[in-house]
């Protein structure tokens, strides 16, 4: 079923490290093997290098809400490429997506484009630092913000404790400077502030999480970590980079009335290509360079094939009906996933925001990382296989999301519960 993949893995071995250009692509985290190799994709489809059709629900790890190879964004990369990719000179087209961003998130009084959501989050760090003159950060178990060094830090043994480098080749020296605390745990939190506010220069926070599955925050406990950040003199950084367009038009920000100083993005902005942003209040932008001392550049930033590619996409996003479409796709299939697990009695628990959704096999609600973590990896990594094997594309990973797009329909909803429940008698056995 997958002799080409298999053999394209193994020749990519040879070439790139681990076979992958990005770890999440490996099929560690599900028991290891040949990850499936993908050749073309249209719609809320893929083809596999063996000529496998698929029905995607990886979205590239979120960016591809629309599906893929949507016409209008499809027709701005052309247009990009014939016009020239990459100018290193201000344009007209990256003055119409700053307003676009600021009109949706009314938090950002100015916007600075990247190449990444890492960069938008390295960035918005900088400039935190930069503007409160502190240099200590908080941010919460579970979450991921990009690879660089600064996030890459894994929580102490509590709330008071510096935390422990999360990567090789973080040093020590900057795990001291990032304090984790558990999400949704405002007691964590504010002992943590108790004991380092007058440190603290920032906490990074992802509004609605979607790095170990998709957890909303609990009533009220955004609009407290705002309170009691502000109080110690601190900001708040919303890392939107999955976040932002994905339950409605906008931010979760929005969709959760709450507004933070700084706000990070990527993912969707591009519409498929590479791109990150970041924004906030002005007096705090202005820390930035030219203006202020913080210094940011890219050559690729701002980049015309990007951001037409991201202009296209928000005004699909704009139409009418879209989030609609998105939200009952996704009750459909989490009620048709709940159905099968509980007629072959096997224990799981969903979570889902709208047209995203995480399967966790464990009998617990997850509302932390901790109760993620406990979700049993292994029967996933067996059912994510099962799925494959059905034509059901997942990440493969039990922390990651099942993204909706808006080309799916309700004919692929059924289809893939079809193999859930096949999935579902194969593991009862």
């Amino acid at each position: 079923m997958h002799t080409k993949s298999i053999e394209l893995h193994n020749e990519a071995l040879e070439h790139i490290v681990g076979g992958v250009n990005s770890p999440s692509r490996s099929y560690k985290a599900v028991g290891g093997g040949s990850p499936v190799a993908m050749e073309k994709a249209n719609g809320a489809y893929f083809w596999d290098v063996d000529g496998n059709k698929y029905i995607d629900y990886l979205a590239a790890y979120g960016p591809i809400i629309t599906g893929h190879a949507h016409p209008h964004i499809t027709e701005a990369i052309k247009n990009a490429a014939e016009n020239g990719v990459l100018y290193g000179t201000p344009t007209k087209h990256e003055v119409t997506f700053a307003k676009m961003l600021k009109e949706a998130i009314p938090a950002m009084d100015k916007v600075r484009f990247v190449n990444s959501g890492t960069e938008a989050v390295m960035t918005t760090i900088r400039v935190a630092r930069a503007y409160t003159g502190r240099t200590k950060i908080i941010k919460f178990a579970g979450c991921y913000h990009g690879h660089s060094d600064l996030v890459l830090v894994a929580a102490g043994s509590g709330p008071s404790t510096l935390g422990t480098p999360d990567s090789a080749g973080v040093p020590k020296s900057i795990a001291n400077e990032v304090i984790t605390v558990p999400f949704n745990d405002i007691e964590s939190y504010k002992a943590a502030l108790d004991k380092w506010g007058s440190e603290i220069a920032a906490v990074l926070v992802e509004p609605i999480v979607g790095n170990f599955g998709i957890v909303e925050p609990k009533e009220g406990f955004l609009e407290k970590v705002n309170e009691l950040t502000h109080d110690a003199g601190a900001l708040v950084i919303y890392d939107e980079v999955i976040t932002a367009f994905r339950f409605m038009y906008g931010g979760a920000q929005d969709l959760l009335q709450v507004k933070p100083d700084l706000t990070a993005l990527g993912k969707i902005i591009g519409g498929g290509l590479p791109i990150g942003a970041y924004g906030g209040k002005k007096e705090i932008m202005e820390q930035v360079a030219p203006l202020g001392p913080a210094y940011q550049a890219g050559t690729m930033a701002g980049n015309p094939a990007s951001i037409l590619s991201g202009i296209a996409c928000l005004e699909v996003l704009k139409e009418e009906g879209v989030y609609e479409k998105l939200d009952h796709l996704g009750a459909m299939l989490e009620k048709g996933i709940l159905q099968h697990a509980e007629t072959h009695g096997i224990t799981i628990t969903v979570n889902r925001l709208k047209g995203a959704l995480t399967v966790y096999f464990s009998d617990e609600k997850v509302e932390n990382y901790e109760q993620a973590e406990r979700s049993d990896g292994e029967t996933f990594a067996t059912f994510f296989k099962l799925m494959l094997e059905r034509g059901i594309n997942l990440a493969p990973s039990k922390y990651e999301a099942w993204f909706i797009t808006t080309a799916h329909t309700e004919q692929d909803i059924k289809d893939t519960l079809a193999a859930v429940e096949d999935a579902f008698k194969h593991l009862k056995n």
